[in-house]
């Protein structure tokens, strides 16, 4: 069976993607998926997309599903508040037709279908590491509040990883969690955020990732991989190894074959670019690979290069600089949408 060096994730919350990923994977003679990263926005959105589908009034405006529910979808969707109060009606018919396209749904019905959607995917790759996230508004969020919904999270299924901010309040519950479960320290954007996450999770017991972002790096014109090839650095020439390393925010092929390259512990591959990679046969970087960042659409210059830093890993976590602009960035841009979409 081929393997690659990396661990192959799929990006997303549509258990649709994961099943035909896992597939392509397979067909060419690997494996499959070793696990997925899991955006609960857009989980909340399909079940948004199918309420409205539900009512008859097709695709909800600005959601990028087709109204084309699963079972599941149907039985969670038949306790949105719209579609409740419009079966009290004299026809269930009538009242499902005339009945007002939903433009929010509540905390409860979108929880209960992470927690759906995430069991669907756990069926579908068993044997993967699945991220849940933590969810709440960055600036009220507290570390118990984080460690509630996580102790409940981590029991949705056997193979979940949990989700923390690379943020104070994110890495004070997950010093605590890593003793008691997986942990995935998402939105980082530097190498000195990447020490803090090692020192945080000296004392874990089970697995720790941290995700670094490339993509929105590189939306600014500073090249993301770099980070990436930071941090396994900085990990492999001070660390003991405890950290894994997962390349998220993945944009295209390119920064496939470098993840690839530069031995990046997970991929996670959002599924448009996964099936363009899938088109290439799965291809590998050659040994002599030479990463050649894309540029603008108007050709642009290539991206500003980030430079390795000479830091240590022996440090308190709470020395070092956990702030970067994208990080913040990144969980209020998070929170909007997630409220856009639930009430």
């Amino acid at each position: 069976m081929r393997e690659f060096f990396s661990k192959i994730f799929i990006d997303g919350g549509d258990p649709a993607e994961t099943k035909e990923a896992d597939a392509m994977l397979k067909k060419a003679g690997y494996h499959g998926l070793d696990g997925q990263t899991t955006n609960p926005t857009l989980i909340a959105k399909r079940l948004l997309n199918a309420a409205a589908a539900e009512v008859g009034v097709g695709a909800v405006r600005g959601s990028p599903f087709t109204a084309h529910p699963s079972s599941n979808c149907v039985a969670v969707t038949s306790s949105l508040h719209t579609l409740r109060d419009g079966a009290r009606k004299d026809s269930p018919r009538r009242a499902l037709t005339s009945a007002p396209a939903p433009q929010q749904i509540t905390a409860s019905d979108a929880s209960a279908y992470y927690r759906k959607t995430v069991e669907e995917i756990g069926r579908i790759i068993p044997e993967g590491q699945i991220s849940i996230q933590v969810i709440g508004d960055p600036a009220k969020l507290t570390v118990d509040e984080m460690l509630s919904q996580a102790r409940d999270r981590i029991t949705w299924i056997p193979n979940a990883v949990i989700k923390f901010p690379v943020t104070k309040t994110g890495l004070k519950a997950a010093e605590i969690f890593c003793q008691e479960g997986p942990v995935n320290m998402t939105l980082a954007f530097s190498q000195e955020q990447a020490a803090a996450v090692y020192a945080a999770t000296k004392a874990h017991n089970y697995d720790v990732f941290i995700s670094p972002f490339v993509g929105r790096l590189d939306d600014r014109g500073e090249n993301g991989m770099d980070v990436v090839a930071n941090i396994l650095e900085m990990y492999r020439e001070l660390g003991d190894g405890h950290v894994q390393v997962l390349t998220a925010s993945v944009r295209n092929v390119k920064h496939i074959l470098y993840a690839l390259w530069i031995k990046s512990d997970v991929i996670t591959i959002p599924f448009k670019v996964f099936k363009e990679w899938a088109g290439q046969n799965f291809t590998l970087p050659p040994k002599d690979f030479l990463y050649d960042p894309p540029t603008g659409e108007a050709g642009e210059p290539g991206l500003t290069e980030i430079e390795y830093r000479e830091l240590t890993l022996d440090k308190e976590w709470t020395e070092y600089d956990l702030f970067h602009d994208l990080t913040d960035v990144g969980l209020t841009r998070f929170w909007e949408d997630w409220k856009g979409i639930v009430e």
